[in-house]
C-alpha cells in the first residue's frame, strides 16, 4: 500500500539540502585561548577588552564546594578515605 500523499525523492532532498549542520565561528580572545563571539572569554573573563568574569574568585568558589561537598560524603559514609587517598594520588 502506497502512501496517498507520498514526497517524491527530489522533493525530500531539496528540503533536506537546508539541515547540514555548521562549524561554531571561534574568535580569538587577547589572552590566546578560542571563545564564541559575543561572549566572555572562559579563561580570562574579558569581554571587548574588560574583565567582566572574575575567574580566580570562581575558582576560590569551585574548590570551597568540592571540597564541602568531599566532607558531606565522607560524613555520610559514601566514601571511604582510603578511596578519597587513591583519587587525589592518581
Amino acid at each position: 500500500m502506497v502512501v496517498r500523499m507520498r514526497r517524491n525523492r527530489s522533493e525530500t532532498a531539496k528540503r533536506r539540502s537546508h539541515h547540514a549542520l555548521t562549524g561554531a565561528a571561534l574568535v580569538k580572545c587577547e589572552c590566546g585561548s578560542y571563545r564564541l563571539p559575543h561572549t566572555a572569554c572562559a579563561s580570562c573573563g574579558k569581554y571587548n577588552g574588560r574583565i567582566v568574569i572574575d575567574v580566580v574568585a570562581r575558582a576560590k568558589r569551585q574548590t570551597r564546594r568540592d571540597k564541602r561537598r568531599q566532607t558531606a560524603l565522607r560524613e555520610s559514609g559514601q566514601i571511604s578515605e582510603d578511596k578519597e587517598k587513591e583519587t587525589t594520588q592518581s
